[in-house]
């Protein structure tokens, strides 16, 4: 099952995503689930499902705005140098624990939507990840458990600032810029992801690919992530852990390539969807 949140009419709503549309899932369930991470916490997926295999779409795909697929995270915690390859083009030392940083949901955005190129900088990036979106909330949640906990998985583009990420040594100002993180089109329920199956992540420039790797190529696993983070932080649900990113970042091409105005940028993940932005000034 894929599900959004999106923009109709001026409303903001959410739904299940099928090949003949839409299906508005708050017109049916907003009294009580008032948007897509309600409808998570309240572990009504099933209710979903139900409603999934007997009503119409309501609106083509393309007359509906998505915005981001959680608009309102409690906690977006994003994974750095999460890739091999990314670690060595960044010259960081290994460690034995993630490397976690926070995002702000203001600072998101939805597929189809501009990213936008701060006026303060030139030097905005891509870095296509995997989004895991929490659903059994946990504190201190083992790894062997840590995929019970997991609503589903989206795309994300966590873009980022690179002179404003390197004005100190913590991430947070490149990283929160406005509409500087795609997020979406859709989450794809667990369910539809078995249990160590391998995904496959590609990062396009107006066509050319940039990234491309395996998730079995991930330094800590998405179960090592969910089991680290809650550790230090109760998980909730519609919290989103951002799984890191691969080599191949614009800042460490020679020359280095950057996002500008009128670029097209694009995150697929095989079994989940592709993301798609546009690139525009602030």
């Amino acid at each position: 099952m894929k599900l959004t949140s999106y923009r109709r009419n001026g409303k903001d709503s959410y739904g299940i995503v099928t090949d003949a549309g839409v299906i508005d899932l708050g017109a049916r369930l907003g009294a009580k689930y008032p948007d897509l991470k309600a409808l998570i916490a309240g572990d009504a997926l099933g209710e979903a499902q139900a409603i999934a295999r007997q009503a119409r779409a309501d609106a083509d795909l393309q007359a509906v705005s998505l915005l981001p697929l959680i608009p309102n995270p409690a906690k977006i915690l994003c994974i750095g140098l999460n890739y091999e390859e990314h670690r060595v083009e960044t010259q960081r030392e290994r460690t034995d624990h993630p490397t976690v940083f926070l995002r702000l949901s203001e600072s998101q955005t939805g597929h189809n939507q501009p990213l936008l190129c701060p006026r303060e900088s030139t030097s905005l990036d891509y870095e296509g990840e995997i989004a895991v979106i929490i659903g059994k909330p946990g504190r201190r949640i083992a790894e062997a458990d840590a995929l019970a906990h997991i609503a589903g998985y989206s795309c994300y583009n966590d873009g980022s600032v690179r002179d404003w990420q390197r004005h100190t040594s913590q991430f947070t100002p490149g990283k929160n810029f406005a509409a500087t993180g795609g997020f979406g089109p859709w989450m794809v329920s667990a369910d539809e992801i078995e249990p160590g199956a391998v995904l496959s992540l590609t990062t396009r420039l107006n066509g050319q690919v940039m990234q491309h790797a395996t998730t079995d190529m991930m330094i800590f696993s998405i179960p090592r992530l969910i089991a680290y983070c809650s550790t230090f932080t109760p998980l909730v649900s519609g919290d989103v852990i951002v799984t890191g990113t691969p080599g191949g970042v614009g800042a460490r091409r020679n020359p280095p390539v950057f996002m500008k105005a009128g670029d097209v940028v694009e995150v697929e993940v095989d079994r989940i969807g592709c993301l798609r932005n546009t690139i525009a000034r602030d």
